[in-house]
This record gives structure tokens, sequence and C-alpha cells, in this order.
């Protein structure tokens, strides 16, 4: 098991960081998700292949699946936040000839995304908050944010999107999966909403709410449901 002090000290090492200053961590990301993802062996528990799937019901693949072939290559490629699992490996192997790169606010996700990536010279990471993105307006073709707008408090969840919305191009593709509330016929319905309620306590509301209701004037917007509704994949056209 490698310790958060040597994660921090190998990205240090090893990630030149694109950011003009760095980011204050989000104090709803340190009090309500630092078991998850700031805490020293979130890491080291959370990325196992296994666990992913099956905190996603044995959907993962799916879903990613479903994510990665919204995507045509070559392009210049933004993903919202690191991702648990082989989501960057894979979009990255998909896309070969495109400029995939990933923004986060948390140093030790980059650490760990930098370690699955090594090989991969097609990834760029960056270390900002998805609130403020550095990139000027229209700086890549398309983007995706893969199971993030439920760990957000709703203010940040607005303003996550229409960041996402502003850096990519007029006729640009950004791609959101997620939760979304599932059928009363659905038996995991009734299972997911103490699990969300303790472990996600802003995914309930995501439930409540439509993703284009934070989305500023765009050309279309393709909303599919997966699951008994428990997951959804909003296709954004800029």
């Amino acid at each position: 098991m490698r310790s958060f002090l040597g994660l921090k000290r190998s990205f240090a090492d090893k990630i030149p960081l694109q950011h003009k200053e760095t980011p204050p961590m989000p104090k709803y990301l340190t009090d309500t998700y630092w078991w998850a993802y700031i805490h020293p062996n979130a890491v080291w528990f959370f990325e196992r292949q296994w666990i992913v799937n099956l905190i996603l019901w044995g959907n993962f693949y799916k879903l990613r699946d479903l994510a990665l072939r919204e995507f045509k290559e070559p392009s210049k490629l933004l993903q919202v936040a690191c991702v648990y699992g082989n989501f960057t490996q894979e979009l990255a192997k998909t896309q070969p000839k495109s400029e995939i790169h990933v923004a986060d606010v948390a140093q030790i996700q980059l650490a760990n995304l930098k370690n699955k990536t090594a090989d991969l010279k097609n990834v760029t990471l960056h270390h900002q908050d998805a609130t403020k993105l550095e990139f000027t307006d229209s700086s890549f073709d398309n983007a995706i944010v893969f199971f993030l707008l439920h760990e957000m408090p709703e203010e940040v969840r607005k303003k996550s999107v229409q960041e996402a919305i502003r850096v990519v191009k007029p006729g640009g593709k950004v791609v959101f999966v997620d939760y979304h509330s599932p059928s009363r016929l659905n038996p995991l319905r009734y299972v997911m909403i103490p699990i969300l309620k303790y472990l996600e306590p802003f995914a309930l509301d995501l439930w409540k709410a439509e993703i284009r209701q934070w989305l500023p004037s765009v050309a279309s917007i393709n909303k599919q449901t997966y699951f008994g509704g428990l997951y959804q994949k909003v296709i954004v056209i800029k």
C-alpha cells in the first residue's frame, strides 16, 4: 500500500501542474467526501475495479462504454474530475489520436490517475476546480462529466455544468453520465434512498432535478436512462 505522503511526493515530482495557482479544496468535499477522496486510505481502498463496478450494481462497464462511444477522434477532450477504475485509461486507449485533459481539485486523485496513466502519452492532468476552470472559452472539442454532479451541492453543480459547456467549442459535445431518479417499480430505488442519504447526501437532490435546468442556451439536448431509470446519460451539443 502506498501512503498518502508517497502519492503526494510522486505527484509533485512527476506532474508539471497545469494551473496558475493552487485551488483550495472545496469545503463540501473535505466535510462530506473526505472518506472517499481525501483520506490517505481512500485511493488504496476504492481503486479496485470490482469495487467500482459493485458500487454501480455491475453497470460500470456498460455506463463507461456508453460514454466513450459518444466521442470521435481526433479531438481535444476534457474529462472533468478523476474517476476510480479504468475509465480514463479506456478513454485514452480508444482515442489514441486525441488529446485527453483531466482536471481535478484533489491532488491525491491526480497522483493516483498519474500512476494509472503513466504509459499513456495522450493524457495531461490539470489541478483545477470544476467551478472555476482556467481554460479559455471554446478550448475543447468535447467534454465528459462522469458521475460527478451527484457529489456536488446544487450551486456547485450548476457552476460546474456551465463551466464544462463554456470551455467546449460551438458544435462540440458535452456528455454527462450520473444518477437519475429510478422508476418506482425499480426495487433498487428503495435500497438506494438510505444509501445515498447517508453516504451521498447531494445525490437525492439530483434525483429531483434535470441537468438541463443548469444549462445555458445550447443547440440540442438528448437524455437517455438506464437500469430502470437509476442512471442517465445526457448529451449536450453546444
